[in-house]
């Protein structure tokens, strides 16, 4: 019985990492209907600045991952500033082969640096000695892992729901001449939507970073890996992002543990959660918790 329970601890820390790296998206979509494919590389960005500020310039950790979520958040919106501003009203399309030319280039530049091509791990700022509940094991980074992700997500919850801000980058993402109608600046949401994105992906790369070691790979990866994490939870929802998150971790853990331990199987923590999103998608095609939009005829 402690082997299932630990199997679902290990599933809700994957998924509660999947949530947060998938949060970026959301934010972007949420508020310009624009999938980004340059997340990754921000994500990669905003691991690699807190690690050179903590190990290299000697700053406290706690310190560091403020100000890496800081620096990611103006990088973000001075790449939205001068590549996406003047793409505002152009064919989707348009914007999407835009953030995958993005992502290119600032693979090109991250590759030129030490951390494009070397692994790294940072030091150890917590206990070593697992916490054990049960005969369940849980580290510290971890634990403190799932805490700021579910912080983060909570509070980026509130903005939407509660802030003028938030309000406004929902009803831009409703309707944006009807938003620009009652005196809302579009592009300073797209802006800032990026922008809060980019805070997000800091966030998330830090947290992966500490867990799984600082691969550019393992790192930039996440940006894609999470896309089911968003279509299952739905395009523009951050609820979805968090129940689509943690259903992915656990099912990924789930056929891991038993599928491929029991049946002499490999990888089929890899392909089942497609399988699985594939299914549901069959039956709530616009995701768990994604708004089904009525096109006017």
């Amino acid at each position: 019985m402690s082997y299932f329970f630990q199997i679902v601890i290990s599933g809700v820390v994957v998924g509660s990492i999947y949530a947060l790296a998938a949060l970026g998206l959301v934010l972007v979509y949420k508020s310009s209907r624009v999938a980004n494919f340059a997340h990754g590389q921000i994500i990669a960005a905003g691991a690699f600045i807190t690690y050179a500020l903590t190990v290299w310039a000697s700053i406290p950790v706690y310190i560091s991952f403020v100000l890496s979520m800081l620096i990611t958040f103006c990088l973000a919106w001075s790449v939205e500033r001068i590549f996406l501003r003047r793409l505002i009203g152009e064919p989707i399309i348009s914007v999407i082969m835009v953030t995958i030319g993005l992502a290119s280039i600032l693979d090109g530049l991250i590759y030129l640096t030490p951390f494009g091509t070397e692994n790294f791990s940072f030091p150890s700022f917590f206990p070593q000695e697992p916490i054990m509940v049960g005969g369940v094991s849980i580290s510290w980074t971890q634990l403190v892992g799932v805490i700021i992700t579910f912080i983060l997500i909570g509070g980026f919850s509130w903005f939407f729901k509660k802030s003028t801000v938030g309000i406004s980058m929902r009803a831009v993402s409703d309707d944006q001449f009807a938003s620009m109608s009652v005196g809302i600046s579009v592009p300073g949401v797209f802006g800032l939507a990026w922008a809060t994105a980019g805070l997000s992906a800091a966030a998330a790369g830090c947290i992966i970073g500490n867990i799984t070691g600082l691969n550019f790979d393992t790192l930039h990866s996440f940006g894609i890996v999470v896309f089911p994490v968003v279509i299952l939870g739905g395009l523009d929802s951050i609820l979805g992002a968090v129940v689509a998150g943690i259903i992915m971790g656990l099912i990924q853990q789930f056929a891991g543990g038993y599928i491929d331990g029991n049946w002499g199987l490999n990888g089929t923590g890899e392909v089942l959660p497609y399988i699985i999103l594939l299914i549901i998608l069959l039956i709530k095609p616009h995701g768990l918790f994604g708004i089904h939009e009525i096109e006017r005829v």
